[in-house]
């Protein structure tokens, strides 16, 4: 039912008034229903003589008339409708006049209220002081991924995303389904697939614990979980592999051998991972680079020793390799490199020419001109503690490549078979 007396909406609702009212109700909505200043209004003939019977005076055509809202509320009231300005012209724009003004503050409240619980999840999940929590908070103060959820809806995700991102991190040695872990803490398989709230929260704070760029396409944001141990298929994650020979007398061993003795690389899938049996002669070292190229060299250099190689992070594939053989790691002297060796370390491999003499070894050896800054923040070395002061001070990244003719030299020489070390600080090659 109209509000306004029929004769004057007929009177107002002129099409000559039409933009007149639109052009109100945007100033209205951006400045929370406040009567403040004017808006400019070109005048016609149709237009000067009905806004000048509505405000009383005569108003003339063809000049532009800066029409004050508190001026015209007063003539409304005034008149046969005796209401405000914003309630005309809610009417007679289709619909209540939104005051964006006090939407935005509330919305702004309910986020506060929000990321005021996010502080205590990440105090009761133990990771309040971790670095990338200051980055990641940020994204989401910045971000709409809160704004577009209800505030309970947003706390309950937000606060799930804590607990996921914590155990994630907290269990670099686990490697589990996608599946598996949304039921955990959701409840549901598909509670963490693609596009759900807490899936993209989770995501980017691993992008952010991990220092790598926010995962942006579906294939980016598969190689991030697998990164962190967390299969989403067994099929897309693989670990590279050159001269593997399981010893076993099944048909995959025989042909993982046969491709071996042909000099083939190998992608191996986690879905072949879960169905072999052993992968290397009891005690075998299997040494381990970051590089595809530093494994590409390795193989063109003839060296018939297993080697693996994680392409960066462990993909789920890597990890589950990893957990089944006798690993000697090597990455780059540069802050992602040193977190994925510390990572690596975690799982139980030892470390491969990453001690501070073998870093300073490389620095020297390396020429002026490919001296390079080290970027990202200090990462902590736990197999050996004055590796990262010396890097801070020194301040040149060191990458595999650099150093390929000794990896080359130590794959050649090195033994083929030693008991797992029970010493996981060891930090020289075997042959030094």
């Amino acid at each position: 039912m109209s509000e306004v007396p029929e004769g004057l909406r007929e009177y107002l609702s002129a099409p000559a008034l039409q933009p007149v009212w639109a052009a109100l109700r945007v100033r209205l909505e951006r400045r929370g229903h406040q009567l403040i200043g004017s808006v400019p209004i070109p005048l016609d003939d149709e237009r000067a003589d009905r806004l000048g019977g509505l405000l009383g005076r005569n108003l003339t055509p063809g000049k532009t008339l800066n029409i004050s809202l508190r001026d015209l509320d007063a003539a409304l009231r005034r008149s046969a409708a005796q209401r405000g300005l914003a309630a005309v012209v809610a009417e007679l724009t289709g619909g209540p006049v939104r005051d964006r003004v006090a939407e935005k503050a509330s919305t702004r409240a309910e986020r506060d209220q929000v990321l005021a619980g996010l502080d205590a999840a990440l105090i009761d999940a133990g990771i309040a002081s971790a670095d990338w929590i200051v980055p990641w908070t940020d994204w989401l103060r910045r971000g709409g991924i809160l704004t577009r959820l209800a505030s309970s809806a947003a706390a309950d995700s937000l606060r799930l995303a804590v607990w996921i991102i914590a155990d994630v991190l907290n269990q670099p040695s686990s490697v589990r389904s996608l599946a598996e872990l949304a039921t955990q803490f959701t409840g549901s398989a598909h509670g963490l697939d693609d596009g759900t709230p807490t899936s993209a929260l989770v995501l980017r704070g691993l992008a952010h614990a991990l220092d790598l760029p926010p995962a942006a396409t579906p294939a980016e944001r598969r190689t991030l979980w697998q990164r962190v141990g967390i299969s989403t298929d067994e099929i897309s994650g693989t670990v590279l592999v050159w001269a593997l020979r399981p010893p076993g007398a099944d048909r995959w061993s025989a042909m993982m051998r046969e491709r071996a003795d042909l000099g083939l690389i190998t992608h191996l899938t986690a879905h072949e991972l879960h169905r072999a049996d052993e992968l290397t002669a009891p005690g075998e070292i299997v040494h381990a680079c970051e590089n595809p190229q530093v494994l590409q060299q390795l193989a063109a250099a003839g060296i018939d020793r297993p080697v693996i190689c994680t392409s960066g992070n462990p993909s789920a594939a890597a990890a589950m390799l990893l957990d089944r053989v006798h690993v000697r790691y090597h990455g780059d002297f540069d802050w992602p490199g040193i977190a994925i060796a510390r990572r690596m370390i975690e799982r139980g491999a030892t470390p491969w020419r990453m001690s501070r003499g073998d870093y300073l070894e490389a620095v020297d050896r390396l020429p002026t001109a490919n001296h390079l800054p080290l970027t990202g923040r200090v990462e902590p070395t736990p197999w050996d503690g004055e590796l990262h002061r010396v890097m801070a001070a020194t301040d040149i990244a060191v990458h595999e490549e650099a150093v390929i003719d000794l990896l080359i030299a130590d794959t050649r020489h090195s033994p083929d078979h030693e008991a797992r070390p029970s010493n996981t600080h060891e930090t020289s090659s075997p042959h030094r």
